[in-house]
């Protein structure tokens, strides 16, 4: 349809009749509002040994009704500041065993609560506390233990009853979407900010090269990412979340890594990506689809020719950090025939 000229719009307005035309002019494809950035923190306190989560919540509310927004008309609209009381009541009510269960109690209520709400879209970033492990050994000097043990004790290492230790090592967050319509439950976890380095075992050769390419195979090069990682779940019921997001976490590691004493080769980023979203599929069955991005963080070798009186031979051992530009690789991988909201 095109559009309609100005003074014709004009021409309208003198009739009267210009408000119904332009009205039929246009429609809303796309709305929605909501409270971002409420930060709660719940304590478990059972017993001796307390528990913590600390978030951030995003509540974010889509009407069937456009009239906030063509008539001024807020009957409908669930004010953010209720949205921001809402977080608050219902984990008093309810606990905070995960960002994933949290963010269901959220969208669930706000589906069940108000019939006009047609869809509800929580989002949830978890801050990175982690129960201290302290070395109970008669040393003194050893002190809290940097290494996270899995048991409430690991020979000298003990995990503290109530005093936790911040670790910003990797962010943990969910997305949750429910639409009154659509009886199938939007779940995506992810990871993101998670940094990790290698010196050697990963490589770069046998590229095109063509008159563009300047850069020379790299048989052994320092590999450097920051993980983003997110991936989409066809059963929550059966799911323990944190532990699928610690599997995660351990299984990009591990790709990474490799063998703590021998490593593993990489013959390219893309390899290595791929690595890890295969074995997460093959490790959690109730995960349909998982995408992750590498960008390259790069460290360019100084150049010491120049310098043979001062530092004579071969460098490897100073390198320039460079973040910009980077290469950004990524791939997302799916069980076939499964749809996402990746």
């Amino acid at each position: 349809m095109f559009a309609t000229p100005l003074r014709q719009l004009s021409s309208l307005k003198r009739s009267g009749i210009a408000g119904q035309e332009q009205a039929q002019l246009y429609e809303i494809t796309n709305k929605g509002y909501g409270k971002d950035a409420v930060k709660v923190m719940h304590i478990n306190r059972k017993g001796p040994v307390h528990s913590i989560q600390e978030l951030e919540v995003g509540t974010h509310l889509k009407l069937y009704s456009n009239k906030d927004y063509m008539l001024g008309n807020n009957s409908d609209v669930v004010a953010t500041d209720s949205q921001k009381n809402t977080v608050y009541l219902l984990a008093k009510k309810h606990g905070i065993e995960s960002p994933e269960k949290f963010a269901l109690i959220l969208a669930k209520h706000f589906l069940s609560t108000y019939a006009h709400v047609e869809e509800v879209h929580v989002h949830v970033e978890a801050y990175p506390w982690q129960r201290m492990t302290q070395d109970v050994s008669d040393n003194i000097g050893k002190g809290y233990c940097e290494n996270n043990c899995n048991s409430r004790s690991n020979g000298n290492c003990q995990l503290h009853n109530h005093a936790f230790i911040f670790t910003p090592t990797a962010q943990h967050y969910c997305d949750v979407i429910l639409t009154r319509q659509d009886p199938k439950q939007t779940v995506i976890s992810g990871i993101k900010g998670l940094r990790v380095l290698k010196t050697t075992q990963s490589s770069f050769v046998n590229f095109v090269d063509d008159e563009f390419r300047t850069l020379a195979d790299q048989y052994d090069r320092i590999f450097s990412t920051v993980v983003e990682c997110s991936w989409e779940y066809s059963d929550t019921e059966s799911v323990n979340f944190l532990h699928a997001w610690e599997t995660v976490k351990d299984i990009v590691l591990r790709n990474f890594a490799g063998d703590p004493s021998v490593g593993i080769p990489s013959p390219s980023v893309q390899h290595t990506l791929y690595l890890s979203e295969k074995q997460v599929l093959d490790v959690l069955p109730q995960v349909s689809v998982v995408s992750m991005t590498m960008p390259n963080k790069h460290y360019f070798n100084f150049d010491t020719k120049p310098f043979q009186q001062l530092v004579p031979g071969e460098n490897n051992e100073v390198f320039i950090p460079t973040d910009k530009p980077h290469g950004t690789i990524y791939a997302q991988l799916s069980r076939k025939s499964l749809k996402s909201h990746l």
